[in-house]
């Protein structure tokens, strides 16, 4: 491959990260060739995904930067509640993270996958018109095939395009993943949707555990009205009445205690797991189910093709984490190739870089995982028990809530 005097870079994937990193690098590295490639028509609507997402402020405040935030069909998280369901010997714990006591103007956001994709999409398009020489889309064309080459990446079989960079930024869910360096199945499920609350604290999300895994209650905006479907699209909050949220509950694939329930039955079950304060259950939309497992690459860099996101780590939901390390992955390496001469020397440095964030994240989401899951006399008071601890310890309090907003600097 004939070498050029400004990189050519191919993004795979055009879901939140890979478009990120395209934004990014249009940006930051104005004289590089950029392509984005995507199985997905151009045409094709995702605003109606229903799919949630809980972002950082730190992955906010970039797709604010990049003018791909749409703040109306957000909601704010003011509040998270981490507790763990009280076994027959013990007593309740909770560690509360308040923006107000960080004092940020909140912890995150939720949001469903559809508006971020939409605008993200809309301002790399507006970029391609303006600068069409340099940034292209080659939409409705999946890549099958990576070729490395010492200097290089050849990208598609008959008619093989040439780069000096390829970055994977799709990953696919754990079930239909090929296994990477690390992967663990946890043995475990996650039944996926929205509820109806009454009773609810407006921005408060809730991470509950459970002798059968952990489960989550995500505030989203909620429209007027009784509960749709999941499919239907999330719109804001137009006046008084229940709250929505998004679930995500957890529990052994094995011995599975929802699966054979009714709708009702099952939300009479989620009544007794979750905290008082997070108020009552009164309607439930279609539950879908996930396995959940770690699958992991050792290295982000291989050659010159670098994968980032769900493609370089796949983690469980449990910390809610995984869509901000893929963003504090593309923010790391568009910095690295700004900062640094010559590409090698530039993917040996985002290399570096991002090992302390990936690996912490990556063993605490595990940790958390199968500890919790973990039975035996007194695990559980010594569970509630470090819960109790964190809650009064506010300087390492602290040092969590800013490594969930900001990741590990």
């Amino acid at each position: 491959m004939p070498s050029r005097p400004f990189p050519r870079l191919a993004v795979v994937g055009a879901g939140p990260v890979g478009l990120t990193l395209a934004l990014l690098a249009a940006r930051r590295l104005p004289r590089a060739d950029i392509t984005v490639f995507d199985a997905r028509p151009a045409d094709r609507d995702v605003r109606g995904d229903p799919r949630t997402l809980a972002l950082s402020l730190g992955s906010l405040q970039t797709l604010q930067r990049l003018g791909a935030w749409e703040a109306e069909a957000a909601c704010p998280i003011d509040e998270v509640q981490v507790s763990q369901a009280p076994p027959a010997w013990g007593s309740e714990a909770t560690v509360r993270l308040s923006a107000r006591d960080l004092g940020v103007p909140m912890l995150g956001a939720v949001v469903a996958y559809g508006p971020v994709v939409c605008a993200l999409q809309a301002a790399w398009q507006q970029q391609v018109a303006a600068r069409p020489e340099q940034l292209r889309s080659c939409w409705g064309q999946p890549v099958a095939a990576l070729k490395s080459s010492p200097d290089g990446v050849w990208i598609g079989e008959a008619q093989a395009a040439g780069f000096d960079l390829a970055v994977v930024a799709e990953g696919g869910v754990f079930a239909d993943q090929p296994r990477k360096g690390l992967r663990r199945d946890y043995g475990q499920s996650a039944w996926v949707g929205t509820v109806e609350l009454s009773g609810a604290p407006a921005g408060t999300a809730f991470e509950r555990f459970t002798r059968s895994g952990p489960l989550a209650l995500l505030p989203l905006r909620s429209p007027p009205g009784p509960l749709r479907p999941a499919a239907a699209p999330v719109s804001a909050h137009s006046g008084p009445g229940p709250a929505r949220a998004a679930l995500v509950w957890c529990v052994s694939a094995d011995d599975d205690p929802v699966e054979p329930l009714d709708p009702a039955q099952r939300m009479a079950l989620l009544n007794t797991l979750l905290p008082r304060q997070a108020g009552q259950v009164r309607a439930m939309g279609p539950l879908n189910r996930y396995a959940l497992g770690l699958n992991a690459e050792r290295s982000l860099v291989q050659g010159r093709v670098v994968r980032i996101g769900n493609a370089a780590q796949t983690l469980h939901p449990v910390a809610g984490q995984g869509l901000n390390l893929g963003l504090r992955d593309a923010h790391a390496l568009v910095d690295a190739l700004h900062r640094t001469p010559g590409i090698d020397a530039a993917l040996r440095r985002v290399e570096w870089q991002r090992a302390a964030d990936r690996w912490s994240m990556i063993a605490t989401t595990d940790f958390l995982a199968r500890s919790f899951t973990w039975g035996g006399p007194g695990v559980g008071s010594l569970r509630g028990l470090a819960l109790a601890g964190l809650q009064r310890l506010g300087p390492l309090k602290t040092a969590l809530a800013r490594h969930l907003m900001y990741g590990q600097r």
